[in-house]
Formats: C-alpha cells, sequence, structure tokens
C-alpha cells in the first residue's frame, strides 16, 4: 500500500472517529426518577388545588414539559416497572395480576431488551439506584422455594439489573415493607441479615424479617440519593453520555419522613414523605447543575400508580388535598387514579418551557422515544407496546402517537381508551376502592363500564348500553392487541402465557 492510500485511510478512520464523538457528545443524558404510590395531585403544578408544597417539581414542570393523559403499565408497582424498562405490558408475562415479593425469581428475561440496552448500544453509562422490585436470582438454600427463609444471601445474584443493560447498580429487592431488608451492590448483598426486624403497623408498616444490621428504614431514601448522588458526580468527567434510572422506595410504605420533613406539609406524613421527594429532585437537580450537565440533561419525573390508601384519604380530605386530584380511585384501580400519573420532562434547549401535552401515553412508549433519541433501532420482538413520543417533546404534537392504549388493575381488569372514550372490561375498581370486584358483583352493576372522560373525567355516568357500536368496537380492538401480542404496528409476537380478557 502506498503512503497517500494509507493516510486517505488513517484520515477516513480519524474522520469517522471525530464524528462518532461528535455525535455521542450531542446526545443528552438522560435522568428517569420513578416515585412509588404518588398522584397527580401531588404536585401543586400539575394540580394547583393540592396543600403539599412542591417546589422542585413544579420548577421542573415551568421549565418543561408537562403530560397531563399520561399512563402506567398497571395501577401497582412491579408490572409497571416491567413496561417502563421493557416497552411491553407485563400482562403478557406470568404476572397476570399482583406484585412480586422480595424473594421472587426475575421476572424479565434476559434475553428481552431493555432501555438500558438500548443505552448500552449507544455508548451510554448506565445506572439504576433504588427500588427493583422485578424479582432477582437469588441462590437458594434447597430446593427451588421462593422464600425469604430460602434465599443463599452469600451466593451471587443473576439475572437482576446488570444482567438487564445496567453497568451499576445500588438498591434494595423489593418495596420497603418487604423483607429481606438489604442493600445489593451489583450482584451481591452489601452485607449479610444476620438482624431480624419485627416490623411496624399503620402508616409506617413494613413486614418483619431479616434485615442487614445497618439497614434502616428512615434513613433507605437518604442512603439511596446519597450514591445517586455519588454516581452522577462521577460522571463529572466521563465523556459519554449517562443514563440514570432512579425507582425510589417513597412515598410508598413505610411511611416514615425524615426528621427534617417531619410534620412540613401540614397535611400528614404522607404529605411530609411527598415533600421529602420533591427534596431529593432538588438535590438530583442541584449535583446536575454542579457537574454541568444539567443543561444537557433530559430530566423525566413519573411515578409508578397513583397513592395508596395507606396514605389515609379521610386525613388528606379533611385537609382539603386529593392525591388523585379530579380523578376517580386510587392505587391499584382500573379508574384514572390508579394509572393516571404525573410525568414531566425538563431537556433544556429542546422542550418548551410551560409546554403541555395531552398525548394519550403509556410509560411502555419510553422505550421507543429512548431509541429514537439515541438512533438505535428496534427488532420486531421487542418493544411491542412501545411508540415514539419524542416528536411530541420537541413540540410536533399534532396527531395521536396512539390509535388507543391499555389499562391494567391489581386483579388483572383490563380498560381500554381509544379518544374520549374508556371501557373497563370488569364491573367495579378492579383494586381496592369501591366497588371492589365481589362487591360489584354482589351489587349486579353492568359487566362492562363506558366512560366519556371529556366530559365526565371523575367516571361518574356510565353509558354501558347506550353506545353498543363503541364497545363493540373497542371489544375488537383490546381482543386483537391481546391476540397478536403487541398493541402497536409490527410483526405479531406471542404472549408468554394465555391471556384472558375477562377475568
Amino acid at each position: 500500500m502506498d503512503r497517500n492510500n494509507m493516510f486517505k485511510k488513517v484520515l477516513i478512520s480519524l474522520c469517522v472517529m471525530l464524528l462518532c464523538a461528535a455525535t455521542q457528545a450531542a446526545q443528552p443524558n438522560v435522568v428517569f426518577i420513578l416515585a412509588d404510590d404518588m398522584g397527580v395531585g401531588d404536585i401543586q403544578a400539575l394540580y394547583p388545588e393540592g396543600k403539599i408544597k412542591t417546589p422542585h417539581l413544579d420548577s421542573l414542570a415551568e421549565g418543561g414539559m408537562r403530560f397531563t393523559d399520561m399512563h402506567t403499565g398497571s395501577a401497582v408497582c412491579t408490572p409497571t416497572r416491567y413496561t417502563l424498562l421493557t416497552g411491553r405490558f407485563a400482562w403478557r408475562t406470568h404476572l397476570q395480576e399482583g406484585v412480586m415479593w422480595g424473594a421472587s425469581q426475575p421476572l424479565i428475561a434476559e434475553n428481552r431488551l431493555t432501555v438500558a440496552d438500548v443505552f448500552k448500544e449507544a455508548g451510554y453509562n448506565t445506572a439504576c439506584v433504588g427500588k427493583w422490585h422485578l424479582g432477582l436470582g437469588w441462590g437458594k438454600l434447597e430446593g427451588d422455594a421462593e422464600t425469604v427463609e430460602n434465599i443463599d444471601h452469600e451466593a451471587a445474584i443473576t439475572g437482576g439489573p446488570n444482567a438487564l443493560g445496567f453497568d451499576y447498580f445500588y438498591g434494595i429487592p423489593a418495596s420497603l415493607d418487604m423483607q429481606p431488608y438489604v442493600y445489593v451492590v451489583n450482584d451481591r448483598v452489601e452485607a449479610l441479615p444476620t438482624a431480624t426486624t419485627g416490623g411496624m403497623n399503620g402508616k409506617a408498616f413494613y413486614r418483619a424479617g431479616p434485615m442487614q444490621p445497618d439497614f434502616d428504614h428512615e434513613q433507605t431514601l437518604p442512603v439511596l440519593k446519597e450514591k445517586a448522588i455519588e454516581w452522577l458526580q462521577g460522571q463529572e468527567k466521563e465523556e459519554v453520555p449517562f443514563f440514570l434510572y432512579f425507582p425510589l422506595p417513597a412515598p410508598h410504605t413505610p411511611i416514615l419522613p425524615t426528621k427534617e420533613f417531619q410534620g412540613k406539609s401540614g397535611v400528614n406524613e404522607y404529605g411530609d414523605f411527598v415533600m421529602q421527594v420533591d427534596a431529593l429532585v432538588g438535590d438530583v437537580v442541584k449535583t446536575l447543575k454542579a457537574t454541568g450537565k444539567f443543561e444537557n440533561t433530559l430530566f423525566i419525573f413519573s411515578t409508578d400508580n397513583g397513592c395508596s390508601p395507606m396514605a389515609n384519604f379521610k386525613e388528606m380530605k379533611e385537609k382539603n388535598h386529593l392525591p388523585s386530584g379530579p380523578y376517580r380511585g386510587h392505587k391499584a384501580d382500573i379508574f384514572e387514579g390508579g394509572h393516571r400519573v404525573p410525568f414531566i420532562v425538563h431537556w433544556p434547549g429542546v422542550v418548551e418551557a410551560g409546554a403541555e401535552s395531552k398525548q394519550i401515553l403509556t410509560q411502555a412508549d419510553f422505550l421507543a422515544t429512548m431509541a429514537e433519541l439515541v438512533g438505535q433501532a428496534v427488532p420486531d420482538n421487542a418493544s411491542e407496546d412501545s411508540l415514539s413520543f419524542l416528536a411530541a417533546l420537541k413540540g410536533n404534537d399534532d396527531a395521536p402517537i396512539h390509535e388507543a392504549v391499555v389499562h391494567h388493575s391489581i386483579n388483572g381488569s383490563f380498560a381500554l381508551r381509544q379518544g374520549k372514550w374508556k371501557l373497563a372490561f370488569c364491573p367495579g375498581s378492579g383494586g381496592w376502592s369501591a366497588p371492589k370486584p365481589k362487591d360489584a358483583r354482589k351489587q349486579g352493576l353492568p359487566e362492562f363500564q363506558l366512560y366519556n372522560l371529556e366530559e365526565d373525567p371523575g367516571e361518574t355516568h356510565n353509558y354501558y348500553g347506550k353506545h353498543p357500536d363503541v364497545i363493540e368496537a373497542m371489544y375488537q380492538r383490546m381482543s386483537n392487541y391481546i391476540d397478536h401480542g403487541r398493541s402497536t404496528p409490527g410483526a405479531r409476537q406471542p404472549n408468554d402465557v394465555v391471556v384472558k380478557l375477562i377475568k
């Protein structure tokens, strides 16, 4: 090879490297904070009538975009997390109702694409800090029993965040009221659970069980915040972008605000805990600004479902605070309060300050949006319920992104939302609010519920029996979403199990 040709090849290689570096540098960092059991009525920027002060979240909303019709993949914890990370509804797996536990095995298959994989392929550093609640591949002492007593805490953990695209994990196995009470660092427990806690009741509820000696429920949120900030500070001098998924264990039970926040809200302990979550958001923003990363960070705040009854609705109502805002129901329900959640996106220079989107979306759409953002293709057998809303973030918010979206309650009941119409395929709440499933059937309520959310966002008037053509069309569409293994355009895919529309 002559010197001229060699020089040309070197020059071309350098140009390619520089182009790749420039492209990577232009890609934003992404931080996603997911609060636990918190409603749209808990953030004043989203519901001004709320009585809990949330200045940091309000500031993010004022400087970014509010999505007013965003929904979780389920009205409870585990399936929402599965949906968010995979772009696929969890009811396509064996988890047809309820949630997983601290000793549960992994729900996400290691060969399934996650949003962390998408970022890794694009050259990002990735981290998960916080509440996992998607099962872990614990070592077993004897047999296959998924019990806390059968966990071999000395064995390496498989199938967790490190196997699903995250470079770093520091967090707790499940909800903060579920044993074992240990911190997991990547694929090992931080310390063996040689202590035992007796559990607590009331708003401070958590179950009795094994615990690492220095574990303190009240200090868990501060510990996780410290670890997340520590990791972000470590990215200051990195030349590649980063993705931080920060699922909080709060304001879920045990509702244990630290001393600094006790009594601060003037509502109750739950309100105090929400204020602590808001302050945590402020501390993360402060860290990003201190490291010079904030201006190139796409920052998202959302929650995994609505507020839990454990927060004591009666107490809050006496203070004129409604955690679900104008919507009916709460955590676990097929009603809007169960799955319509806050979703705030702040992205300087791209998202218009004070913008609002009325797109009907679900958190499943996060994966497709991030894939488009970083230029990664998604195969047909992944992200089956996800469509990108990147255009909406950039102000092109004219046409509906979805023809319809699916909702799911704790007992496995479905609902379909299409435009102004919402069809619930059950007679009651499908969850914990009245009428509960058994009571609804005893009362002989109609088998389906059809609501016009444009006229009736509080779901007070059931149009069942008055629009049979609407019900028939929506029933057929929901059946197709189940049968085709996806709710988005693409090749038919299998569900992991047989899925029944009517429970």
